[in-house]
Formats: C-alpha cells, sequence, structure tokens
C-alpha cells in the first residue's frame, strides 16, 4: 500500500514540474522578445587585414665581406641579390685573387679593397659580375658569429681536414665558430676559387635551413643587433625600412629559395681570370627588370 500512495504523489508532483517549466519558459521567452534581445544585431563591416607583400622595387644587391686577419686568410667576398617578389635569393663567391683592369692597371680584388676600402670592393665586383651593387657591408668575426646564431646553424659536408671538424663524408652541423673557421680556412686544394664557392654554397645552405617564420618575426631584432656590430656599412635604417617588407614576405613565404653560383675561369700564377661566361644566364634569372616595374615607371 505505501508503494502505491508513493507513485500517485510523485505523478502529479511531475506533472506540476513540467507545466511551471512551460510557464516559466514561456515568460522569460516573451521577455526576451518584448525587449528586442532577440534580434539579430548588424554585423559590422570586417577590419581589412595588413597582408605584407613584396614588389620588385624590394630587389637589391648587397656585397657581403668578412674581415678576419686572425685567421691569416685575405678578405671573403659574397655578392648576395635578393628578389622578395619571386622568393629569390642568390649568392655569389668571388675568389679574392680575382684580377681585372682598374683604371688601366691589372688589380686583384684583395688589393682593391686594400687600397681602396669597401667602395673600391663594391666597383671592382660590379665590374667583374656585371651587374650595379646597391650597398655592402663588412663583417668582423664577432658580428659574422652572431648572424651565425640567428640563422641556427647549419648542417654542411666538410671536404677538407681540418682540426675541430669530423672526419666523413656526410653532412655535419657547424655553428658560428666552425662557420668561420671553415670559410676563411686558407688552404683549400683549389685555393681561392675554392674558398669562395665554398662560402657562397654554405651560405645559401644555412638560408634554406632556417626557420624563416622564426627569422621574420625577429627580423628588426636581429637588423639592429646586427648592424650595431658590424665594422662598416653604408646600409641605414630607412634602407632597412623601405625593404623590410618583402624581406619578411621571402622568409615567410619561400621554402629553400637560397642559391648559389660559381663564378668561372681559370687560375694562372696565382692570379684567377674570370672568363665571364656565367654571367649571362645570372643576369637573365635575378637581375632582368621585369614588365611589372617596367610598368610602374
Amino acid at each position: 500500500m505505501a508503494k502505491k500512495k508513493a507513485g500517485r504523489i510523485a505523478v502529479p508532483f511531475l506533472i506540476t514540474i513540467f507545466i511551471g517549466l512551460i510557464l516559466i519558459g514561456g515568460s522569460a521567452i516573451f521577455l526576451y522578445n518584448y525587449f528586442e534581445l532577440g534580434e539579430d544585431e548588424e554585423l559590422s563591416e570586417p577590419i581589412a587585414r595588413s597582408i605584407a607583400t613584396a614588389t620588385y622595387e624590394d630587389s637589391h644587391t648587397v656585397l657581403l665581406i668578412l674581415d678576419s686577419p686572425e685567421q691569416r686568410c685575405k678578405s671573403t667576398f659574397v655578392m648576395m641579390r635578393s628578389v622578395p617578389k619571386e622568393k629569390k635569393l642568390l649568392f655569389v663567391g668571388i675568389p679574392t685573387n680575382t684580377i681585372a683592369l682598374v683604371d688601366g692597371a691589372q688589380q686583384s680584388l684583395s688589393e682593391s679593397y686594400i687600397t681602396g676600402g669597401a667602395s673600391s670592393a663594391v666597383s671592382f665586383s660590379e665590374q667583374i659580375l656585371g651587374v650595379e651593387i646597391d650597398k655592402y657591408i663588412t663583417f668582423n668575426k664577432e658580428a659574422f658569429l652572431k648572424a651565425c646564431d640567428i640563422m641556427g646553424g647549419v648542417s654542411y659536408t666538410v671536404n677538407e681536414e681540418i682540426v675541430g671538424f669530423e672526419t666523413t663524408k656526410q653532412e655535419q652541423y657547424l655553428n658560428g665558430q666552425q662557420i668561420y673557421t671553415y670559410i676563411t680556412y686558407p688552404m683549400f686544394e683549389k685555393g681561392e676559387e675554392q674558398r669562395a664557392y665554398t662560402t657562397a654554397s654554405l651560405l645559401a645552405s644555412m638560408v634554406n635551413q632556417a626557420d624563416g617564420k622564426r627569422l621574420a618575426d625577429g627580423l628588426d631584432r636581429s637588423f639592429n643587433t646586427i648592424i650595431n656590430l658590424v665594422s662598416d656599412s653604408d646600409i641605414t635604417a630607412v634602407d632597412y625600412k623601405n625593404r623590410k617588407t618583402g624581406i619578411k614576405y621571402m622568409l615567410e613565404r619561400g621554402s629553400a629559395f637560397a642559391r648559389f653560383r660559381i663564378v668561372t675561369g681559370k687560375t694562372a700564377s696565382g692570379d684567377f681570370v674570370p672568363d665571364y661566361s656565367f654571367r649571362e644566364s645570372m643576369i637573365n634569372e635575378y637581375f632582368s627588370q621585369p614588365e611589372e616595374l617596367e610598368e610602374a615607371e
């Protein structure tokens, strides 16, 4: 009997709760509509996103110079050509013993730099490469090591038996100090020609292996750090500001975009004589003025 009584009480109780929920819910809906809380708010216009892009006007050419007197090695010269619009970066190592006629007299790149400084090295390199070089930057050891650390080092095959390096034909990781030691090694089998293209090849590999997004995010900080450490440069803060967007675009959207080229020629009596056959394809691929820039002008 007790169970039946409990059942008779429970059923009306559940019905009461159900009716109460309906009444409360209906009142809530009425109030919601009465105060126009249920009307859709007008959507605001979306905020335009600022998307970094690049134009052909962002293209630039820089002569990279590394001074390393403590290594008993001549300075190192690499031309860097950047075409952010096409996500292209080129490194061309120039042998220090490359010779050319300068003002009617035969001179080497190393001699030109010693007597006239970076600006003379730029003029000499322009003559050898057949292109215009916009800027130069001269690294000392401290600035170079810092740049390598920012890039994150490189995995590279060392083809010379040098103290402090693994004896292997496979790639090995090189930190900044090891990179510096390797590219300033004064006893390459094929002399300065081999040292020049080894440097260009290694720099291209380091760029391709780096985290582009990380480099782009820290670009301002990296530029300020390096430019305050280098020995000399005619790159200004304004130059950097004008090129920053294009550089970040290339770093963020490019993939394995760095390449290197070899200055071809022959070595005779310790001098490297370029044959200039390398210039046409290099100029066509990295320096030809695109139609987009021509129309803009």
